[in-house]
């Protein structure tokens, strides 16, 4: 990389949404031409001063189609039931509108007052910066602070958020232009651009933030602004509110994100659709492949060809023993000499999650003890989904997964005696250590399960939701059974576990090492939306492996 030409610079008139190296907000200086043009050109309406600021009236959202049928506006309507599949919704159509931030900031307005009744004044909230990495000229990948993005929509650094609670009108504050960024990066978004692209009344360069606040705050002396803790810039006053609240605004969002509107569940679909092609092709190609590596980039490959250039976790690639391990991320190992491969990878789609495992045999046919494994699997991943609805409570059926996890290794004589002392005492937890699921959104593990990891049961004490399911909600349903020495080791040395478990059997399952399945899941007022297709049946994996 060359040295940094000298810098071309701007008048305050003349700004457009880009990213910025630095933490503090930038004021733009005077205009000089650059490349034979000014900058300003690309400016369509100059802001002069904090009174004189004309808003760019924000364009109508493309019309949409009544058919095929779109979702329920769960958003505005959170007891309103979803379709029952997936097939007969455009998900291409529902995303060409905009991401409904002003419907989000609503809702986290009706929740705020649901604890303060009267609740007046503003929200305020600032997107994440960019930031080098240490020792280094190259910055660290950017992602948005989820509270940000989910009241904005807005995937850029440096930027700034209003919502005026009693006028329910929204301000976004992008950053003056940095020359520098424009001649490495090229042109950004005009304010015109912005306002076309989200859902925004009003956008405004970062210098008038601080005016802005101290009219709000002015205009009503018992006016609060709720704002969340250690996400304030310095150069950002509250001195005109009366008061200020660092806490409500982070629990409201997370709170409001537990329900997906259309936007939302078409934006997980999208992610689910680019990952079951992915999924497919390591099928195809896991017998050529000699090691782990390969087939993670395999995956990614494929969901960069579609568009899906980020991943929404670190991809988790383990074969043989290795998929005994959870959140195993080495993805290095030879695959020879080895029974099954877990691939738990979800691509993600403008912010939002999926998350998607498929265990499969790397050679193309089951092995008698993995696929009996699998088996039981598939069963509790099956009758877990089938108890799915409005209102069920979590737990039960975490519960419920543990049950046909021991009946399928009573039946193999990996576990002996009765299934109900078996659960009294835990010991099936030896084999599935980990929660049933979680809520999944703009965050793989999303907010507003409340989790108890305090737990003293730990049948639940890894369990990310403890509560009854609202309508809206996606969940993941991702049973699994392992064969992890580290963790059943002690279970063997205790009396109160080892009296259930037929060591001697339980020696055929090592290299089994562990299966996983996991889909993600829209709940329904009378049931749910299966959102992925990533094949899972044994027989056609089988198939996909072999090329038959």
């Amino acid at each position: 990389m060359g040295n940094m030409p000298p810098a071309a610079i701007l008048t305050p008139s003349s700004f457009v949404l880009c990213r910025i190296t630095t933490l503090a907000f930038r004021s733009a200086k005077p205009a000089i031409p650059f490349c034979g043009r000014m900058l300003s050109q690309y400016i369509a309406a100059p802001y002069r001063s904090a009174s004189l600021v004309s808003t760019v009236a924000t364009p109508p959202s493309p019309p949409v189609s009544p058919t095929p049928r779109q979702f329920s506006n769960i958003a505005t309507a959170p007891h309103t039931t979803t379709a029952a599949t997936m097939a007969d919704i455009d998900v291409e159509t529902v995303l060409k509108g905009k991401y409904p931030a002003k419907a989000h900031a609503k809702r986290v307005v009706e929740y705020i007052r649901s604890k303060v009744p009267d609740a007046t004044g503003a929200l305020y909230l600032e997107g994440r910066s960019d930031h080098l990495l240490e020792d280094s000229d190259e910055p660290v990948p950017f992602r948005q602070r989820r509270p940000f993005m989910y009241l904005t929509g807005v995937d850029v650094a440096d930027c700034a958020f209003i919502y005026d609670i009693e006028t329910e009108k929204s301000t976004l504050f992008i950053p003056p232009i940095d020359p520098e960024s424009v001649i490495w990066s090229g042109f950004p978004l005009s304010p015109e651009e912005v306002l076309a692209k989200y859902d925004v009344d009003t956008v405004l360069p970062t210098t008038e933030l601080n005016p802005m606040l101290a009219r709000l705050g002015a205009a009503n002396s018992k006016s609060t602004v709720y704002a969340i803790a250690d996400r304030i810039s310095d150069r950002v006053t509250f001195l005109e509110f009366g008061d200020k609240d660092l806490s409500l605004l982070a629990e409201a969002i997370d709170e409001c994100r537990v329900v997906k509107d259309d936007y939302e569940i078409a934006l997980i679909k999208k992610a689910n659709d680019i990952s079951a092609v992915a999924h497919k092709a390591v099928l195809e190609n896991v017998r050529k492949a000699k090691n782990e590596f390969e087939l993670e980039g395999v995956f990614t490959g494929i969901c960069s060809q579609q568009g899906a250039k980020k991943q929404a976790y670190p991809s988790i690639v383990a074969s043989g023993r290795a998929a005994a391990t959870l959140h195993y991320v080495h993805n290095n190992k030879d695959l020879a000499g080895k029974d099954l491969l877990l691939l738990d990878a979800g691509a993600e789609w403008d912010t939002y999650a999926s998350d998607i495992t498929r265990t499969f045999p790397i050679s193309g046919r089951f092995t008698e003890q993995s696929r009996a494994i699998y088996e039981i699997v598939l069963q509790m991943q099956n009758e877990c989904i089938e108890m799915l609805k409005e209102g069920v409570w979590w737990d039960d059926v975490h519960v419920r997964a543990h049950q046909i996890a021991i009946d399928g290794l009573l039946s193999l004589g990996i576990l002996k005696g009765e299934r109900k002392e078996i659960l009294e005492a835990r010991t099936s937890t030896a084999f599935l250590p980990h929660g049933l699921g979680h809520y999944l959104g703009m965050d793989t593990h999303d907010t507003g399960g409340h989790p108890n990891y305090s737990d003293p049961d730990p049948m639940f004490r890894y369990l990310r939701v403890r509560r009854n399911l609202p309508v809206g909600s996606v969940i993941t349903v991702e049973p699994g059974i392992y064969f992890c020495e580290f963790i059943i080791a002690p279970y063997l040395k205790d009396p109160k576990h080892s009296k259930y478990i037929d060591e001697n059997v339980l020696n055929n399952y090592w290299d089994v090492g562990g299966v996983r399945i996991e889909d993600n899941i829209v709940i329904t007022k009378d049931g749910y939306i299966n959102l992925t297709t990533a094949v899972k049946d044994p027989d056609e994996m089988e198939k996909i492996i072999l090329g038959s």
